[in-house]
């Protein structure tokens, strides 16, 4: 991506040109969650302001525009990552609540004592809690494959050890939201299936970044957000394919989600509306869907390009300081655009106060990875990560800025 072809997409984003603290922004928090570009705000007040309705059963035009509106964004999304058809995705809140909606319906229905469930050492806590409360409610068994400490990548002989016929369900995520790690989903996903087992990729990182379709992945089920790819918050999505989606038993009752209801009994709605109870997220779904607008006229490959240059000027801004220590594959093609770092015995608060004061915005902490910390043997990382809108002028800013870490803690 070109110099001028960054700055016009700095443009887009009314957010990237304000100033903090006297100095200009730098966003270098985007694994968190994403900036919006001003289509996406512009689709969000369009629907409050001209067709502001509640979906499917009205029959009035600003109602019918509505339902427009929400079951387009539902196949753009669908069409983003290659499914079979705009039923296959199932509109949540969130990566978690996806996560969730998996471990409550299809867990509960499907995992019994003595099954095993397969996660790994990385896992982000949106993966690792439901199965951990599946577990504890089923006396099923949770396994862990380990990652390396030195390349930060999964053990994979470990992984071919820990599945097995006794294996329920593999879930993992896709890329690491601490080390970057772009873990191996092909070769898991084809191991769980020769047990028999179903599969599970956590989407969050990797869908906004590796122009992910669900077929190259070979998984039964994948989760992923809206706000950490240009969309808005509160909308994230559950794909699986429609044949496991109608086994699956609904995850909450009320409106909607229904076809017949009785005082004593009821019948379900088909997919996708069985699992989407209440009034949906409309407004952020149609949002969400110019989101994926924008990502696709940019294109995937070119994103994931730009991102792979960013991270390696980064790796290598960052290897030059002797102070700071890096933490996952030094490789950018193994790795997403995401960065995390310390800087020698500075706790990494310290560090983002610092650096906000400077106008830079990192995320710091565990990154809800309390188990990969302990492994690790840290408290904690500084983390800077990288989106479309993000050039090498702002990975010289978070250096620059370092410097005034050093200063004032010496």
């Amino acid at each position: 991506m070109s110099m001028t072809d960054l700055r016009t997409r700095k443009a887009d984003f009314p957010i990237l040109q304000r100033e903090v603290n006297g100095k200009p922004l730098v966003y270098l928090d985007s694994a968190a969650t994403s900036q919006k570009p001003r289509v996406v705000l512009d689709a969000l007040d369009d629907y409050y302001q001209r067709y502001n309705a509640n979906v499917h059963r009205g029959i009035y035009r600003l109602a019918e525009e509505a339902t427009a509106g929400y079951e387009g964004a539902r196949k753009k999304i669908a069409d983003f990552i290659g499914a079979s058809e705009p039923a296959e995705v199932i509109f949540v809140r969130n990566t978690t609540e996806a996560i969730n909606l998996v471990a409550y319906s299809w867990g509960r229905a499907n995992i019994k004592a003595g099954d095993e469930i397969v996660l790994t050492e990385m896992e982000h806590h949106s993966n690792l809690i439901p199965w951990i409360m599946l577990a504890e409610q089923t006396g099923a068994v949770l396994r862990h494959i380990p990652f390396s400490l030195e390349t930060g990548e999964l053990d994979m002989d470990a992984a071919r050890k820990l599945i097995t016929d006794r294996t329920k369900l593999v879930s993992f995520v896709h890329m690491s939201n601490v080390l970057g790690t772009i873990n191996p989903a092909v070769e898991l996903a084809d191991l769980a299936h020769a047990h028999g087992a179903l599969v599970l990729i956590d989407g969050a990182q990797s869908v906004p970044h590796l122009g992910v379709q669900v077929a190259d992945l070979h998984c039964d089920f994948l989760a992923f957000s809206g706000h950490k790819m240009l969309g808005p918050t509160g909308i994230g999505v559950l794909w699986a394919p429609r044949k496991i989606l109608e086994e699956m038993p609904p995850f909450m009752g009320g409106g909607e989600m229904i076809a017949q209801v009785f005082l004593d009994r009821a019948t379900y709605n088909e997919i996708p509306w069985k699992f989407e109870a209440g009034t949906p997220n409309i407004a952020d779904a149609i949002g969400w869907g110019v989101a994926v607008d924008y990502l696709a006229g940019i294109g995937m490959a070119d994103i994931r390009a730009h991102e792979i240059e960013l991270t390696e000027y980064a790796i290598e801004r960052l290897s030059e300081e002797t102070d700071v220590t890096l933490f996952g594959p030094r490789d950018a093609r193994k790795k997403g655009g995401v960065v995390a770092f310390n800087l020698g015995d500075v706790h990494s608060h310290d560090v983002a106060a610092v650096l906000d004061n400077e106008g830079v915005c990192i995320r710091v902490g565990h990154h809800c990875c309390q188990p990969m910390m302990r492994k690790l043997d840290i408290a904690g990382t500084a983390r800077a990560s990288f989106y479309l809108y993000n050039d090498n002028e702002d990975i010289d800013r978070l250096v620059t800025a370092l410097a005034s870490v050093r200063r004032i803690f010496g």
